[in-house]
């Protein structure tokens, strides 16, 4: 018996950073985004005694517990060792683990695997949790337990999935508004959106930091209710389906965000930028906390090829994708009776054997 759980990684259009404390507490934070394609995966194959074994196989890493020992958190799969203690699991298992982008790709890979993670314990222990009580604890687990510096989206849009509008304001006080929105209006955006990774990886911790350091400041502190304004606007464009001024209002929020922190961004990914802006692009954004990772600009669909052309030829690296309305799952796998020597097919000439 296998026991997988899945969660999907995110995009967020507008209103990132606004979910960091000490903003949300105040002022109230505001996101708005949505889940693709793209996952993390956790599988348990349950022992019949007391070690665990993790293998992490992106990192080609194996790390190896028991369930009597106190977790020490080293650096070494922390989120793993945090995840057990956090479900409690007393008994010995394999835990594989994998993910479709790297961490600091700004699509909120940790969080997702945690969610992936906490899914699929909860499955093996027969443990009911909705979805607000899942993304919970993935924040208590990450933020508060590991001291993971970072805000609250990324756990309830990986618990949630599809495009929602999430509003902030502190721990436990968390509200998820599902949006409604047509299917010609996501095909139309999607169809208009491109996906290109830089090629480098940021560490959002440091860049929280300093964003957080900045709220003192008039000018950051601005900037940051400007791209919470952002995130409202954004959401009632995208309902209409005023996907242009959707494309513009990325712009907006770029630039707002830029100001939060000077480590948001960087000359090559102002270098990628510009030129997609000069191919006809009407506005984008990098992911996540920024410093690298992925940028996602808008473009008429008109243009898409030109600008994806020019993103290509300034270094940057397209990725095939589409969005993924479901949220976090899990499953029991049976893998013990897919085992066969032979298969077998009577058909009227003769009976075909095929070892497998």
């Amino acid at each position: 018996m296998v026991i997988r759980g899945r969660a999907p990684l995110r995009v967020s259009f507008g209103g990132g950073g606004t979910d960091v404390e000490p903003f949300c507490i105040n002022q109230g934070g505001a996101i708005i985004g949505s889940t693709i394609n793209k996952y993390a995966y956790c599988s348990i194959v349950p022992r019949d005694d007391e070690e665990i074994i993790v293998h992490s196989l992106d990192f080609d890493m194996t790390v190896k517990y028991n369930t009597r020992e106190n977790y020490v958190y080293d650096g070494k799969l922390d989120l793993v060792k945090a995840a057990l203690k956090g479900m409690d699991i007393r008994q010995g298992c394999e835990v594989y683990l994998q993910c479709d982008a790297p961490p600091g790709s700004g699509l909120g890979t940790s969080s997702t695997v945690m969610v992936a993670m906490l899914a699929a314990m909860a499955r093996w222990k027969g443990v009911e949790m909705d979805a607000y009580r899942l993304a919970d604890l993935a924040y208590e687990v990450e933020r508060e337990d590991l001291k993971i510096a970072g805000g609250y989206q990324d756990q309830y849009a990986a618990t949630f999935g599809g495009f929602n509008f999430i509003e902030f304001h502190g721990r436990n006080n968390v509200v998820v508004n599902p949006l409604r929105i047509k299917k010609d209006i996501i095909h139309e955006l999607q169809y208009n959106l491109l996906l290109c990774y830089t090629g480098n990886i940021h560490i959002s911790a440091n860049i929280i930091k300093d964003q957080v350091q900045n709220y003192e400041k008039k000018d950051g502190f601005e900037a940051m209710c400007e791209v919470k304004a952002l995130a409202y606007a954004m959401k009632d464009e995208l309902l209409k389906g005023n996907l242009h001024s959707f494309g513009k209002l990325l712009n907006y929020g770029w630039e707002s965000k830029k100001r939060m922190s000077s480590k948001i961004t960087n000359p090559q990914v102002d270098a990628l930028y510009n030129e997609a802006m000069a191919a006809g692009a009407l506005g984008g954004k990098l992911l996540g906390a920024g410093g690298g990772g992925y940028l996602l600009m808008y473009c008429p669909y008109n243009l898409r090829h030109k600008v994806a052309a020019r993103l290509e030829a300034a270094g940057g690296q397209l990725t095939d994708w589409c969005f993924e309305l479901r949220g976090a799952q899990s499953w029991i796998s049976d893998e013990d009776r897919w085992d066969y020597s032979q298969v077998k097919v009577q058909m009227p000439e003769k009976e075909y054997v095929f070892d497998v």
